[in-house]
């Protein structure tokens, strides 16, 4: 292991990963399954996680921006792959050169895309995205029928293929909340106002991981799996991940730089917001914001040492924050564990999150590029098992 890695690390479980994506296409037995690997797999590693997602079967990879579609196509992937979130004048051509699905929400987009499909001379693989209700991209529904009746003419010159029509769930992870069934209304009008533009899109799809656990009413003829395939729940409202048959597939941990006694009274770290109640053990842990840890979890944050949860004492700092061990000893190297799935006593992301006042997407995804992943692979020979290197990706969309 080098130096790096020796001040911490982020192992990442693929087994746990091939395992979430079998328990959520169990969820959604007659629906393809998309794997959602943007913002580097949620900070997991968006090629090692493709891979894993791949070889559990997931028939389609999704991305929100094209150069994490094309990082993954330059690692050997050949399947199905969709970006979402484009911008004016962006690489169109590339991703119609490389097979990828890309979203269109306005007539902007579709002439874009009409123009790069016409410049290689190969159709373009479109979906059209509706807004029914997020309020984010998407067409709004006054000028859904101007959006798909030229994407239809499109069509018919032969410059793109319309593949699927979508949306997106504003609050899928409240239970109960009025505008899930209102979206599901709109998207269901809008399915029908692209058939009557003579649309015959191969998917169509709303769900992302709430809606894939909760509303099997919302699964279409594919669901997005997203926060679902790294192990954590969307929302504590719906349940754990255990209630899902869910792991999650990142345990952070560090090596403590520094332990020392120190009397009562000493201030901790800057602005002295924590001073040791009595003569104490301070250990060091070489994380700090610069690395992800969210400086609002100063004096709340958890973490594993010598066998019990202790508390971040005082304000986390850019590398470092410091916990108090009270009686208890341990040395220079000592492993801290931040957050895992919680087997051996340590805290989750999701306690992170609440100690923070955020979501567990927040506490995953933000770890910093100082962290190295390290790829395990607990289902191999039954002890987490370092695996070299990002293997390239497999082309099976089984």
């Amino acid at each position: 292991m080098n130096e790096t890695a020796k001040r911490a690390r982020a192992a990442i479980d693929l087994a746990a990963v091939r395992s979430n994506v079998r328990a959520l296409r169990a969820r959604a037995p007659r629906a393809e399954l998309m794997a959602v690997v943007k913002s580097d797999g949620y900070g997991h590693g968006a090629v090692p996680c493709a891979r894993a997602a791949r070889e559990a079967g997931a028939g389609w990879l999704g991305t929100a921006l094209p150069e994490e579609a094309f990082a993954l196509r330059a690692a050997g992937d050949t399947g199905r792959l969709m970006c979402w979130l484009w911008t004016p004048g962006g690489p169109w051509r590339t991703a119609v050169e490389q097979d990828i699905d890309v979203s269109v929400s306005g007539l902007w987009a579709l002439r874009e895309v009409a123009e790069a499909a016409r410049a290689c001379g190969r159709a373009a693989r479109v979906q059209l995205k509706v807004d029914t209700g997020l309020g984010r991209n998407g067409c709004q529904p006054a000028d859904w029928s101007r959006l798909t009746s030229a994407a239809r003419a499109a069509e018919a010159e032969g410059v793109l293929t319309v593949t699927g029509v979508w949306s997106h769930f504003a609050c899928a992870d409240e239970p109960g909340h009025p505008s899930i069934a209102a979206q599901l209304t709109a998207f269901e009008e809008a399915l029908k106002t692209a058939d009557a533009a003579g649309l015959r899109p191969e998917v169509r799809h709303i769900a992302n991981t709430p809606a894939l656990l909760t509303l099997p009413e919302a699964h279409f003829d594919l669901v997005r799996a997203g926060i679902g395939i790294y192990g954590i729940s969307p929302s504590p409202e719906l349940g754990t991940p255990q209630d899902f048959g869910l792991r999650p597939a990142m345990t952070l941990e560090a090596s403590l730089a520094s332990v020392k006694r120190v009397p009562g009274g000493h201030g901790v770290s800057y602005g002295h917001q924590y001073t040791t109640p009595g003569e104490t053990t301070l250990a060091l842990i070489p994380l700090g914001y610069a690395d992800g840890i969210p400086r609002h979890a100063s004096g709340t944050g958890p973490v594993l040492v010598a066998g019990k949860w202790r508390t971040v004492a005082g304000r986390i700092a850019m590398d470092q924050f410091v916990v108090d061990l009270g009686g208890d000893g341990a040395e220079p190297g000592d492993p801290a564990v931040l957050f895992g799935p919680g087997d051996r006593g340590e805290p989750t992301a999701e306690d992170w999150a609440r100690a923070a006042g955020t979501i567990g997407y927040e506490i995953v995804t933000r770890i910093g590029t100082r962290v190295p992943r390290v790829y395990v692979d607990s289902g191999i020979q039954g002890e987490a098992e370092a695996a070299e290197g990002d293997s390239a990706l497999t082309g099976g969309t089984a």
